[in-house]
C-alpha cells in the first residue's frame, strides 16, 4: 500500500507548529518555531518538518493550515485552511478518545471546547483580553525576572497563598510589582498568578460545562503549576500530552487525511 502523507500547520500568534502524518495514523515528523504569524516562523517550521521527514512538498498529498495566521499560507502552499477550534477538537480526540472537555491556552487566547464522539458541540473563547493567556504569563515572568519555563517549578515551592485579584494584565502587573516591593517571596507570587489564571479559565469552562475527561492543550499546558491550579479550581483531573503544543497541527493533519481518504 502506498504511503499517503499529510501535513498540518498551526500558525499561532507566538509559535508555528507542523506535523506530518503517514496514512492518518503515524506521526512521521514534527517541528516548532517560537515565532508565529507575520514572521518567517511558518516557513521555517515547514522547511524543518519536510527536512526531518525527508520529503518534498510535492510528496505531501494534502496540506491544511490552521491557527491565528492560517490565511497567510493559502497562497500557493496550503490546500485548505480550517478553524483552530475544529483542529484542536480533532487532535485532542486522536490523543484521548474519551475526551469531553478541551482547555486550550494559547499565546493570545483561551478556548474551552465541549466534545461528543470526537465532534465539537459548543465552545467558549476569550480573545478580547490577554488575561490568562501565554502572553499574560510572559508579562508576569518579565516583571519577576524569571524564565517562563521556570514558572511551574518556582510556583511549586510556594509556602503561603498570595492572592492576585486582578484578571487584567496591566493591573495584575501593578499588583505583582507591589508584592515585590513589599518583600513577598517570588514563589508565592507565582503560585498566586497560577491560581489567578485558573480562576479566569475556570469561569470560561463552566460556561461550556465541564465533563470528564478534561484535556489541556497549548503551550501553557507545559506549566504544571497552571495544570495543578486548574485541577483544584475545576475539581477534575486534567490530562496532558507531550504533544500538547502540536495539538492544533495534529488536528489539521488529521483533517487533511480525511480529505485524501474520501
Amino acid at each position: 500500500m502506498e504511503t499517503i502523507y499529510t501535513l498540518g500547520i498551526d500558525v499561532g500568534s507566538t509559535a508555528s507548529k507542523c506535523i506530518i502524518l503517514a496514512n492518518g495514523k503515524e506521526i512521521v515528523a514534527k517541528s516548532l518555531v517560537d515565532v508565529g504569524a507575520g514572521t518567517t516562523g511558518p516557513q521555517r517550521a515547514i522547511d524543518q518538518v519536510l527536512q526531518a521527514a525527508g520529503l518534498k512538498r510535492e510528496q505531501i498529498a494534502y496540506v491544511l493550515a490552521t491557527g491565528y495566521g492560517r490565511n497567510s499560507l493559502m497562497e500557493g502552499f496550503a490546500d485548505k485552511q480550517m478553524s483552530e477550534l475544529s483542529c484542536h477538537a480533532k487532535g485532542a480526540y486522536f490523543l484521548f478518545p474519551e475526551v469531553h472537555t478541551v482547555i486550550d491556552i494559547g499565546g493570545q487566547d483561551v478556548k474551552v471546547l465541549h466534545i461528543d464522539n470526537g465532534m465539537m458541540t459548543s465552545f467558549q473563547m476569550n480573545d478580547k483580553c490577554a488575561a490568562g493567556t501565554g502572553r499574560f504569563l510572559d508579562v508576569m515572568a518579565r516583571v519577576l525576572e524569571v524564565k517562563v519555563a521556570d514558572l511551574g517549578a518556582l510556583g511549586a515551592q510556594s509556602t503561603k497563598h498570595v492572592g492576585i485579584s486582578s484578571t487584567c494584565t496591566v493591573f495584575a502587573e501593578s499588583e505583582v510589582i507591589s508584592q515585590l516591593a513589599a518583600g513577598t517571596d517570588k514563589c508565592d507570587i507565582i503560585n498566586g498568578i497560577h491560581h489567578s489564571v485558573a480562576g479566569r479559565v475556570g469561569g470560561l469552562a463552566r460556561r461550556v460545562g465541564i465533563q470528564d475527561m478534561v484535556v489541556m492543550t497549548g503551550g501553557v499546558a507545559q506549566n504544571q503549576g497552571i495544570v495543578t491550579a486548574l485541577e483544584e479550581e475545576l475539581g477534575h483531573k486534567i490530562h496532558t500530552s507531550p504533544l500538547t503544543q502540536y495539538n492544533g497541527a495534529l488536528g489539521a493533519a488529521l483533517f487533511a487525511w480525511g480529505k485524501c481518504a474520501k
